[in-house]
């Protein structure tokens, strides 16, 4: 038995340990200072030495040094999971809202509704047949999670929710403010899908916040989920281009067929769409080459990470996927006014966000009026199954209704049908096409605005000079009928379309400021791509391209007498909640150009006298019974030849704009310009008569009222900021009766030549001088009817004497002039007859002699044409015989 050691054996065994302990830490103190007495006295010099690689290295390695090392780190880590654990606490409330009984809710949501302004229900977007997005695993095809998995998170199955490699990148990439990086896991896209979508765009310093929230909600996902719903939950949750989100919606609207039941290939290409949905949607066919790369990258990552083998990849890579999509158009069964729904749908994605709106549940009140649109649609469908689109060579056509009150559209058709095989889906009501001459009247908008001082300011009756102008336009520029009219009103000029006046026009006002003008007024999208930008002055007569809808919202501007408003498509959007998400609110109207050069135009467009050389009297959708419009026609050309034809029209309630033409800008075999007038006469009486007159929006006489200031001078309209001695004076011409034009010396009769009082002026385009000459006169042109080649009348006198009774016979032969107008017969002295033209050009008269007739008497004749030459005659009666 071992003895028990001594009571003072063990204080003795104390007392060494002690010893022993205090020896040490003496020496570890002496070695510290010898160590301290080594370093430089100086504070600086002693830093310095220590930071020394070689010194540091030897503390940091040392025991001391060590031991300072773990106790750094351990209060380090201590921090950490202090700061860890408070995320967690913190984010740890946000997590009850991604329980499935709670994502079932919110995904029986997704039918949005689009009605009229009625509450007509104009579509129920929700895809082809049942619209489904969530399934479980059983209804999700092994090949999509696969494809999943392997183009979004290859480690997807061994991290715990994050992937540090990727979260490095993320946080560098959001300090720097750069795009999305691709190191976010499947876990943290489905927490930002669910939680963050409307954070997603925040990038930089702001972008950390939601990046921590995603990095400790994933976390906790991993812990409350297995991997199988995670995917499923992400599968379920994602975009897929368009309104589709979750892949059971994509699979039944592009393939017509259950996510389960899909193919490799049919898989790999909904993988690749949630990266970046709008541009591989498969229905943006500007995206359909790096929708297809993607997709084989997601092919070839199946191969590499072995999903499927490398034949099955080079087979499903083959297959040509983008032919068996489903048409889009069956997407719209039932679909009213599909192209602006389109527009409405794009307005909403553009304001809300792409994710709002694809996750669906919306109810959308918008600014069409069914009932208008039913006969605008039936108006195009007259027009297309009639005999004129065959002879005329056009094969579409497009509309736009506006309320010109508050700038909604009411009414609009992209296409002669939307379900017209090639190009029925395109809307052309935002293609850009040149106007033609419709432009024309913005032209004249601007003309009539005060222009600065010493220059002279335009009116309805100001002329404009129709003559060749090549040298200022830089190129050979014709009027339609190839003439020049020469001087001319500004109510004529943009009444029959001249293109000569609307040039120069332009060069008055300058380029720029009328297309800065065109562009307030509504026209935004005019002269403004490419080289058109570039144009000069050909933008005066249609030489660029702009979208209709903007057209119209530049006619509505005149109509609000030049006042914009922006145009709108939807009135009102609620969601599932009942909750307003926007409305639509009056917004004050901007005055771009005065009321009076507003009101002047209008007046010009609805003058039918003005414009019956060109369109005739009352054409067809110019002149609507009971309905007073501004109407202006015009065509595009394509080397001479036509290629679209437009009407405008508008009224102090609604404004419309019809295209017609070729979709492929195949020429015209005729460019009436007067065709959509039927179309644009069935919608315009009908909306004013039964629409907007039922409603107290119109009655039958209403019309614009003249602003303050407008003044009429000689039936012609002028701004009150017009002169009439602006730049005129005062002088004389001589003119020729018959043609009215001036006289030439040498040609015109003297009997034909009339002078009159012209007013002088100096063309602001040609610097020469132009004459305004009184009751229909032109100044600006010769005699063009008296010729040095033209014969006088020929006048011959036969006396007949029995007696002292004679007869004088006058026979008139007619010269170059087909009519004599004018004979006179004098004996002696005497007029003795003096008559208009008979019709056999023979004259008589008797007369007698008397005594005092001791000598013999002349006699002459004397005829006038209606060219006003003459021809005369002379013969001599004989004395009076005792």
């Amino acid at each position: 038995m071992a003895k028990k050691p001594s009571k003072s054996r063990k204080l003795s065994l104390y007392s060494n340990l002690s010893r022993t302990r205090k020896v040490k830490k003496d020496a570890d103190s002496k070695k510290y200072a010898q160590y301290l007495a080594l370093l430089p006295k100086q504070p600086i010099q002693r830093i310095l030495y220590r930071l020394n690689p070689k010194n540091a290295a030897k503390f940091w390695f040392s025991k001391h040094g060590l031991l300072l090392s773990l106790k750094i780190m351990g209060v380090t880590a201590l921090i950490f999971c202090l700061l860890v654990g408070g995320l967690f606490v913190y984010f740890r409330k946000d997590l009850d809202t991604i329980r499935p009984g709670e994502l079932a809710k919110r995904v029986q949501t997704t039918v949005t509704t689009y009605l009229d302004r009625n509450g007509q229900v104009l579509w129920e977007d929700k895809g082809d047949g049942d619209y489904k997005l969530v399934v479980d695993d059983s209804g999700l095809s092994k090949y999509l999670k696969d494809a999943t998995v392997a183009i979004e998170d290859k480690d997807f199955y061994k991290h715990g929710g994050i992937s540090a490699t990727g979260l490095l990148r993320a946080v560098i990439n959001n300090v720097g403010g750069g795009s999305t990086q691709g190191g976010s896991t499947l876990t943290q896209q489905l927490v930002k899908q669910v939680f963050f979508a409307d954070e997603a765009q925040k990038r930089g310093l702001s972008g950390i916040p939601r990046k921590i929230k995603e990095v400790v909600l994933s976390i906790e996902v991993e812990r409350m989920y297995n991997k199988t719903q995670i995917l499923d939950l992400y599968l379920n949750e994602s975009p897929y281009g368009g309104r589709r989100n979750g892949v059971e919606s994509a699979a039944q609207t592009y393939f017509g067929k259950s996510a389960k039941d899909l193919t490799i290939a049919e898989a790999a290409l909904l993988a690749a769409i949630p990266q970046n949905p709008s541009v591989y949607n498969p229905y943006n066919v500007a995206g359909h080459a790096s929708l297809i790369s993607r997709q084989h990258t997601v092919i070839n990552n199946m191969a590499e990470q072995g999903y499927i083998t490398k034949a099955q990849a080079d087979e499903a890579k083959k297959y040509p996927i983008l032919d068996h999509i489903t048409p889009e158009a069956s997407q719209y069964t039932n679909i009213k006014a599909p192209h602006f729904v389109q527009m409405a749908r794009a307005e909403l994605e553009k304001e809300l966000g792409k994710a709002t709106v694809g996750k669906g549940g919306l109810v959308v009140k918008t600014t069409l009026d069914l009932r208008i649109q039913t006969k605008l649609e039936e108006a195009m469908n007259d027009m297309f199954t009639s005999y004129v689109p065959n002879w005329a060579g056009f094969s579409n056509g497009a509309a736009t209704v506006e309320d010109t009150k508050t700038g909604q559209i009411v009414a609009l058709m992209g296409s002669r049908d939307f379900n017209y095989t090639g190009y029925g889906q395109d809307n052309a009501t935002i293609a850009s096409i040149q106007p033609g001459s419709t432009v024309k009247a913005l032209i004249y908008a601007e003309l009539f605005q005060k222009k600065a001082s010493g220059q002279a300011n335009y009116g309805s009756g100001s002329i404009i000079n129709d003559v060749n102008i090549d040298s200022l336009y830089g190129a050979k520029l014709f009027n339609a009928d190839h003439t020049f009219k020469g001087p001319m009103t500004a109510r004529s000029a943009l009444a029959t379309s001249r293109n000569i006046p609307a040039v120069a026009a332009m060069h008055i006002s300058g380029i720029k400021p009328t297309l800065d003008m065109i562009h307030k007024m509504g026209g935004t999208s005019y002269c403004t791509q490419g080289d058109e930008i570039q144009v000069g002055l050909a933008a005066a007569i249609g030489g660029c391209g702009i979208q209709q809808i903007d057209l119209v919202n530049a006619y509505a501007s005149l109509a609000r007498s030049g006042a914009y408003k922006p145009q709108s498509t939807i009135l009102e959007v609620k969601n599932n909640n009942g909750e307003t998400l926007k409305k639509w609110t009056d917004t004050a109207a901007v005055q771009v150009i005065d009321p009076q050069s507003a009101y002047i135009v209008s007046d010009i467009l609805s003058d039918d006298i003005a414009r019956a050389p060109l369109d005739g009297r009352h054409a067809v959708g110019m002149e609507i019974p009971g309905v007073r419009t501004s109407t202006k026609t015009g065509t595009s050309d394509k080397e001479g030849n036509a290629k679209d034809i437009w009407m405008m029209s508008y009224s102090p309630v609604l404004t419309m704009g019809v295209w017609l033409g070729n979709s492929d800008a195949t020429i015209l075999k005729r460019g009436t310009s007067s065709i959509p007038g039927s179309i644009i006469a069935k919608v315009m009486e009908y909306s004013h008569k039964t629409v907007y007159a039922s409603e107290g929006l119109w009655k039958s006489g209403d019309w614009f009222t003249p602003p303050t200031g407008i003044q009429t001078v000689s039936g012609e309209l002028y701004p009150s900021w017009w002169n009439k001695t602006q730049g005129q004076t005062t002088t004389k011409l001589t003119f020729d009766r018959v043609s009215k034009k001036k006289a030439v010396d040498g040609l015109t009769p003297d009997g034909a030549r009339i002078e009159l009082d012209v007013s002088k002026t100096v063309d602001p385009v040609t610097k020469k001088d132009i004459y305004i000459a009184p009751d229909g006169y032109d100044a600006s042109s010769d005699d063009n009817v008296h010729k040095s080649t033209d014969q006088k009348p020929t006048v011959a006198i036969t006396l007949a004497q029995t007696n002292n009774s004679y007869i004088v016979n006058v026979t008139v032969t007619p010269g170059t002039a087909p009519t004599i107008t004018n004979v006179q017969i004098k004996v002696g002295s005497v007029i003795v007859a003096n008559t208009d033209a008979s019709a056999t050009n023979t004259y008589t008269y008797s007369g007698t002699l008397t005594k005092s007739d001791t000598a013999p008497i002349a006699v002459s004749a004397t005829a006038t044409d209606n060219y006003y030459y003459i021809g005369n005659d002379t013969a001599e009666i004989p004395a009076y015989d005792n």
